[in-house]
């Protein structure tokens, strides 16, 4: 195992977190080790945020689970059959990993063995800048000589690409995310051909991880970069289908920026992949995306499409009352993105800015307010409400409660609807 002498995350927030500590306390006894490993690592040394803390063990998954339980640590078996245990520590998770190897694998899932090499463990993984680890005392060990490539921004697989990805086909995607959060300059040549060359593969994963990493990729630093060449390589037609609008997508991107909204992989996925309607429902099903997804693009699909150009004030509110801030704003910045208007434009800037100055009034009429003016339940209370709030919207919401309930929708009474 190589100890790089002078490199260490000691310093780091993360690190000296009591929580970490905790993990580190707990199972660095008996003989067992444990480190931290991969992005906790690799982004202490890059200096970028890290959102979770990972951990490899030369503890098999028995006794982790002894060791925590003695500490009053929770457990959570997670993935034990391939060494895998959470460990709960004041409500913060950690995934804690039994060092192992594969036995054998399909391109999906691998069947591994358990053992106590932190050199074979580091052959397994995907990239060099994922085999970094941490020591309790902070040291940094680099068995593969990943340290050149993270400092270099350089995104290249553990050992002979084709042979990783064959492993499991997901890391195909996974290439092109860490690529676009991570890489400096082009993507490597050596992992990129080999990308390509397995595509194929791509076909044999599961929609559920294959979705989950698409909706990664759409929101790294340099997603158009990923989707501009993932699209010219084959690769997005297989996982997306349909035609990729690469110039909507780089647009959205940029108007997100200029905007300093966070990147949103819904309001991307539409902008790159949808047209119409029918379009949204072939991605749904595609890349089994959840009921709130799937209802998130059904809704960008009915508006985005004919949004084509800022509206009067008014109709924004309108349209931002009827459909809800969330659809209204991504449908707002897909017609932005489809316009090719400036990304400084004022009159789009005014129209994706008006949620956040203009709060939805409430609509001051309900159902029981009918009922107890002496409308049937039924059919013709429903319509009579819906006339109702569109009286209400046409006011530009000024109507109150007892204007409207005065109101007489004079095309329902002689249909049988009226008040008894």
């Amino acid at each position: 195992m190589t100890k790089l002498e002078n490199v260490t995350v000691a310093d780091a927030a993360w690190f000296r977190a009591p929580e970490v500590r905790a993990v580190f306390d707990c199972l660095n006894r008996e003989g067992f080790e444990v480190r931290a490993v991969g992005g906790a690592v690799r982004n202490a040394l890059l200096e970028e945020p890290v959102l979770e803390v990972d951990f490899a063990t030369t503890a098999k998954p028995d006794d982790t689970l002894r060791l925590a339980a003695a500490a009053g640590i929770k457990t959570v078996p997670t993935g034990i059959d391939h060494g895998t245990i959470t460990l709960v520590v004041d409500g913060v998770p950690f995934e804690v990993t039994t060092l192992r190897r594969d036995v054998d694998t399909d391109g999906r899932r691998a069947t591994v063995a358990f053992g106590d090499d932190w050199a074979e463990d580091a052959r397994r993984r995907d990239f060099t800048l994922n085999a970094l680890y941490a020591d309790a005392t902070g040291a940094v060990h680099d068995p593969l000589d990943g340290l050149p490539d993270l400092l270099a921004r350089r995104v290249r697989f553990v050992g002979d690409a084709d042979t990783r990805i064959r492993e499991d086909y997901l890391r195909i995607l996974r290439f092109f995310r860490f690529s676009a959060d991570y890489a400096k300059g082009d993507f490597d040549a050596d992992g990129l051909a080999a990308a390509i060359r397995e595509r194929r593969g791509l076909k044999r994963l599961s929609a559920e991880r294959v979705r989950a990493e698409m909706l990664r990729i759409l929101v790294t630093v340099r997603a158009p970069d990923a989707i501009r060449i993932m699209d010219e390589s084959g690769l997005l037609l297989i996982v997306l289908g349909g035609i990729a609008r690469r110039s909507r997508f780089d647009r959205i991107a940029a108007i997100e920026a200029q905007l300093k909204l966070m990147p949103d992989p819904m309001y991307r996925l539409a902008a790159l992949s949808i047209f119409v309607e029918e379009d949204a429902e072939r991605l749904a099903g595609k890349l089994r995306l959840s009921n709130d997804e799937r209802n998130d693009l059904m809704g960008l699909a009915s508006v985005a499409p004919w949004f084509r150009a800022p509206l009067a004030k008014r109709d924004l509110e309108t349209l931002l009352y009827r459909i809800g801030a969330r659809t209204y704003l991504g449908s707002v910045l897909i017609g932005w993105a489809a316009s090719g208007a400036p990304i400084d434009d004022a009159a789009w800037r005014f129209a994706a800015e008006l949620p956040r100055e203009w709060q939805r009034p409430k609509f001051p009429v309900n159902g029981a307010d009918l009922l107890n003016e002496g409308w049937l339940p039924g059919p013709g209370l429903g319509a009579h409400l819906r006339y109702l709030e569109e009286r209400f919207i046409a006011s530009g919401f000024t109507l109150d409660r007892k204007t409207l309930l005065a109101l007489e929708d004079k095309n329902a009474r002689p249909n049988g609807i009226a008040r008894t």
